[in-house]
């Protein structure tokens, strides 16, 4: 117990304090003789994390509680929304700590764990972790081993995403405005939505679905020709100068 609280950087009466409150999965046992290991440190590190985005130890073991069983986040949180079908298409991955060390090898910092939970990158599942996206996990793993700094890598991430919402609040502006407005306007007023209704809504954001897709990886190709042609412009001059 002394070897764990050192190794997270606590006291042994806190570690003893997350025991009693069932944050922390029981000790395998020789005997008198406790055996932690690295789930125990990797969970440790997930409430320390959880606790400086401003959590209680209450939320806490209930979101350890909920991911134990089976609850989806969206359902602890409320979110769910059976009126609209899932837009996005990505699959999450289940990490365990070790696995996830593979991926990113000494990146795994307390700082790095805090951020990726903050952006939602990573949710805490038992002793595992859940990666939101197999394409994200690959990216970032690929940007990692090609020597960015996992802290980079999830700084542009969190940059992205801002621009992402941005992005889909255009999108959704235009959805509302010009196409469903009629209908949104009777349920605005408390009107119970009818079996039509819920088709045609479904309907029109599933449709819409590519068309977005199609829009976003346009403009972000075209975006990025004209960005690296610049870089490498400039580049160029830099090299001339130089070589004058």
């Amino acid at each position: 117990m002394a070897d764990l609280a050192r190794e997270a950087g606590i006291t042994v009466r806190t570690l003893r304090f997350y025991r009693e409150r069932k944050l922390l999965p029981a000790p395998r046992r020789e005997g008198r003789i406790a055996w932690y290991n690295e789930h125990h440190l990797a969970r440790l590190r997930t409430i320390g994390a959880l606790l400086e985005r401003g959590h209680t130890l209450g939320g806490i073991a209930e979101l350890f509680s909920a991911f134990e069983a089976g609850r989806d986040v969206g359902e602890l949180l409320g979110m769910e929304n059976p009126l609209v079908p899932p837009w996005s298409e990505e699959t999450p991955v289940r990490l365990t700590p070790e696995e996830l060390a593979d991926h990113f090898s000494e990146d795994i910092t307390a700082e790095n764990l805090s951020t990726s939970l903050d952006i939602g990158y990573l949710a805490v599942d038992g002793d595992e972790f859940v990666h939101i996206s197999r394409r994200l996990l690959d990216a970032s793993t690929e940007l990692v081993g090609r020597g960015v700094p996992l802290a980079a890598v999830l700084e542009a991430g969190r940059q992205v995403r801002a621009h992402a919402d941005a992005l889909a609040g255009v999108f959704t502006t235009l959805i509302r405005t010009h196409l469903l407005s009629g209908l949104l306007e009777s349920t605005d007023t408390g009107a119970c939505p009818s079996p039509h209704d819920v088709d045609l809504l479904a309907g029109t954001v599933e449709k819409l679905r590519p068309l977005a897709k199609g829009v976003v990886e346009a403009e972000l190709a075209m975006a990025m020709d004209r960005r690296v042609r610049a870089e490498v412009a400039q580049w160029l001059r830099e090299q001339g100068r130089e070589g004058t």
